[in-house]
């Protein structure tokens, strides 16, 4: 199914290509640098590009494009997800996902594609199961392999090693990301969010879980891993699983039903423009709506300027800003919001003269995060443990982040 791989950089550089059943030239990847060159920004490269003999399917993560190479029709989101698989196996090997750390583990990034397809086909894509076949880099496996020159791209394998149980755990974390378009007015277009659950287990013998919500029926689109019992799921909205060991995604979600979706951020904005003036207004005040007294941290706002702006001139009343005059990026690094005291960006662009007033208004990007908060309302009532007679220790997080969240001026 997938014959290649490439990553590619922000730059445009292949730093690193895969091939599983026929090599296939970097020559293709010349039609996805046409439609980088054909988007506004990286996240608007088409996922799918097709070409005269191929069918080059991609995601956008950690500022690097994993492009897959195809020569049949296939199902997309089926090439996709494997791709984010990717992603997410590489930063829980690695801690991160970026070229650097890549380049610095290639061997291991090698052995890892290796096995997660057989012959193009998905065969192993789930870390606790790669983690048993091929270990993660430590320290004393770098030298090793510098010294036997196992830098230069041999094979390696390991024998999984039962590794001593520490501290007899199962946790989860529930992860919503949300996307939003609000317009100038503070109205919704258009909401929706993209839920996960990632648990953590690390237990003895074959422990039988459960796990409950107070409000399943919030829940769209569901999928789940291999070891949940669908058809207690269907019957009774129950999770009903023997987990494997280590970390993996238990479920994703979807809640698509606008009017379930709560907005925890509002923008307030006064940005505008004078027909034969040098000079504009610019005025952002950002502050917290419905997040349960929860704190929005590591805010960061950015804006796309008009090309007519020439340089601006503001004052925050935190955190710091910068505006780059060549790409027009305004960006401010807000931090946490206080609701006591609204951070705020106010003061002038200086416009190009004679210039005519731009034919609409910058739109805002936001970046947040809310700790101990699922914004899409989604609580775990409980996670009970059957088949095993010690007692574990068990801890539910919950985390909200921004998608593509935006406000329209």
């Amino acid at each position: 199914m997938i014959h290649s791989l490439f990553l590619i950089n922000s730059s445009g550089d292949i730093f690193l290509e895969k091939h599983w059943k026929s090599v296939v030239s970097r020559s293709v990847c010349d039609y996805f640098f046409e439609a980088q060159e054909r988007a506004t920004e990286a996240e608007n490269v088409p996922p799918v590009i097709p070409t005269p003999h191929h069918y080059l399917l991609s995601v956008y993560r950690h500022k690097i494009f994993f492009v897959a190479v195809i020569q049949t029709e296939v199902p997309p989101l089926f090439v996709i997800e494997f791709l984010h698989r990717v992603v997410d196996t590489f930063q829980d090997y690695f801690g991160v996902c970026s070229e650097p750390v890549i380049k610095d583990n290639v061997v291991v990034v090698y052995e890892v594609l290796e096995e997660m397809l057989d012959n193009g086909f998905p065969l192993a894509t789930e870390s606790n199961i790669l983690k048993e076949l091929i270990k993660p880099p430590t320290i004393l496996r770098t030298v090793v392999n510098t010294i036997t020159g196992m830098e230069k791209g041999e094979t390696h394998r390991e024998l999984p090693s039962w590794l001593p149980t520490g501290q007899l755990s199962s946790g989860a974390l529930a992860k919503d990301w949300i996307d939003a378009i609000i317009d100038k007015s503070g109205s919704t277009i258009t909401a929706e969010i993209q839920g996960v659950i990632d648990a953590c287990v690390k237990l003895t013998g074959m422990p039988d879980l459960t796990l409950s919500f107070m409000n399943p029926r919030l829940l769209d689109d569901v999928s789940f891993h291999p070891c949940v019992r669908f058809k207690r799921w269907e019957s009774e909205r129950i999770l009903s699983f023997i987990p494997p060991d280590g970390n993996f995604r238990l479920l994703s979600y979807h809640v698509s039903a606008q009017n379930l979706v709560a907005i925890p951020v509002y923008v307030k904005h006064n940005i505008s423009f004078r027909d034969s003036s040098s000079l504009g207004r610019f005025e952002i005040t950002v502050g917290p709506k419905q997040t349960m007294g929860k704190t929005i941290e590591g805010v960061i706002v950015t804006s796309q300027m008009p090309k007519g702006v020439l340089n601006m001139s503001l004052t925050p009343s935190q955190g710091t800003h910068t505006f780059d005059p060549v790409t027009k990026m305004l960006s401010w690094d807000v931090g946490k919001i206080n609701p006591q005291k609204l951070p705020s960006l106010k003061g002038t662009m200086s416009l190009q003269a004679g210039a005519s007033k731009p034919d609409e208004n910058p739109t805002i990007n936001l970046q947040f995060k809310i700790q101990q908060l699922a914004i899409s309302g989604l609580k775990v009532n409980r996670l009970d443990m059957y088949g095993e007679k010690y007692k574990p220790f068990k801890g539910i997080k919950y985390m909200t982040k921004a998608g593509k969240f935006q406000v329209r001026t």
